[in-house]
């Protein structure tokens, strides 16, 4: 990581600390709009997250795909309610264009308008707060200038999801891969959560004590911690691989390993922290339902499977 992504890091796990306690991100993913609002303003003010992939000569940071990973991966610690995921994807729709549309981009970069990028309109994240909504069919994109939202009941209260319907919409051009990039940076905020995940399951076996001592000191539980250290270690050596080459096939891997790693860690969890971890008041239960529900939000990992073989395999 080079010393301004780290910067980019440090400077949104402080605003995460600061204004997304447990407490915090409960009270966003039950507000109206799911997510916190003064946040988001920071977060654009402050890091210009939203602005990250934008080039600079149309308003933007010029940043790269790593960056918006960077911050994501931190969102996803906390398990933050946001519109960066589906308005950086919007962002990046938008960009594909043979002429960019730099009034709506310098909208979406300011945090102002909220986007998302379909490619399965029964579950669009932000889809219901969204003002910028494209499309990604049939390797073509196509802006959906009106376009009725509805709600739709999600495992993941932290995540808000959309049934999105088009009533109007003008072609954009072709898909650069886009489902390609969802997926990289979807992984990367699994990675975030898995991290904080495992975090909170060592942190309670060290204090929870049976038979006279911290669980965490018998041996079978010292072996249970590497191997999820190592799991998520891993998959986030995955992950940034494929920020910084985005190919399908790095895209799919990074998926399955970051899939893996947080479903692992989030089971894990829930089994060692016993009965308190499937109570409402604990975070634990958030963090299994994002795992479950992250899975299934994009191609689930048996096509992911079935697209590597292909790669891999002959052709009979």
């Amino acid at each position: 990581m080079t010393d301004e992504r780290e910067m980019l890091r440090e400077t949104v796990a402080a605003l995460v600390v600061k204004h997304a306690s447990p407490a915090a991100v409960r009270v966003a993913m039950e507000s109206d709009r799911g997510y916190d609002e003064s946040l988001w303003r920071l977060l654009c003010e402050q890091v210009g997250a939203a602005a990250l992939v934008i080039p600079e000569e149309l308003g933007g940071a010029g940043g790269e795909l790593a960056d918006a990973a960077t911050v994501l991966q931190e969102l996803g610690r906390a398990l933050v309610p946001s519109p960066l995921l589906g308005t950086t994807l919007a962002e990046l729709a938008l960009l594909a264009a043979p002429e960019p549309d730099a009034q709506t981009l310098t909208r979406l970069a300011e945090g102002v308008s909220i986007g998302a990028l379909v490619l399965d309109p029964d579950y669009v994240v932000n889809g219901d707060v969204a003002d910028v909504v494209v499309a990604a069919k049939d390797a073509q994109l196509s802006r959906w200038t009106r376009f009725t939202a509805q709600p739709v009941t999600t495992m993941d209260p932290t995540r808000r999801l959309a049934r999105v319907r088009p009533q109007e919409a003008q072609t954009i051009g072709a898909d650069p891969g886009l489902a390609d990039i969802a997926a990289i940076l979807l992984a990367a905020e699994q990675i975030g959560a898995a991290e904080r995940c495992l975090q909170l399951t060592v942190e309670y076996t060290k204090n929870r004590v049976q038979f006279g001592r911290p669980i965490g000191s018998f041996q079978a539980l010292k072996h249970r911690m590497a191997d999820l250290y190592v799991a998520v270690a891993a998959a986030r050596a995955v992950v940034a691989d494929a920020c910084t080459e985005p190919t399908p096939a790095n895209a799919a891997t990074a998926r399955l390993a970051a899939c893996e790693a947080l479903n692992t860690v989030a089971a894990e969890g829930i089994q060692l922290h016993g009965g308190i971890a499937i109570t409402w008041e604990h975070d634990m239960h958030l963090y299994f339902k994002r795992a479950h529900g992250s899975t299934h939000l994009l191609d689930p990992p048996r096509e992911l499977l079935r697209r590597l073989e292909s790669e891999v395999l002959p052709t009979p």
